[in-house]
């Protein structure tokens, strides 16, 4: 079963902690200076929140996979339905080891399907995708106008 991925930029990290932990009633899964995750069943998400530079919103959404299988199959669609993605092989991002499938929606809005296998002991900046001014380890605008076959 998957979960849906949600990550936001926040200005200020420990009052956005006490603000999501008490509108999902639990404390995060995962803290860590800049970084905060929850890994909810109800609803089925993974919630994470950091203050990367980015400016304060929607920074992307995405869709976690159980298995490595699930995650080529996610990326498989997408590239059937004429989509060209940015896929990355044991990424180092947000405190996880992960291989990772990128994409963005017609109107430009980044979506990340990913299969996580380990933790990591930093932030993580993937030296073949700049993260300044993108998603946690997103692949830069330029990169991603490269991919993207929509509205290209």
């Amino acid at each position: 079963m998957k979960r849906l991925h949600v990550h936001v930029a926040v200005e200020n990290l420990q009052r956005s902690i006490g603000f999501y932990s008490t509108l999902f009633g639990t404390e995060p899964n995962t803290v860590k200076t800049d970084y905060a995750k929850w890994m909810l069943d109800d609803p089925r998400v993974n919630f994470a929140i950091s203050t990367r530079g980015r400016e304060p919103g929607l920074d992307h959404l995405g869709i976690q996979a159980e298995t490595d299988d699930e995650l080529r199959t996610l990326a498989a669609r997408l590239k059937e339905a004429g989509h060209s993605t940015f896929d990355e092989e044991a990424a180092n991002c947000c405190y996880a080891q992960s291989n990772k499938s990128w994409i963005n929606d017609p109107s430009g809005l980044r979506w990340e399907s990913f299969f996580t296998f380990g933790e990591a002991t930093t932030y993580g900046e993937d030296p073949q995708v700049p993260a300044a001014n993108s998603a946690c380890c997103a692949p830069s605008a330029a990169a991603a106008e490269k991919t993207t076959s929509c509205c290209g």
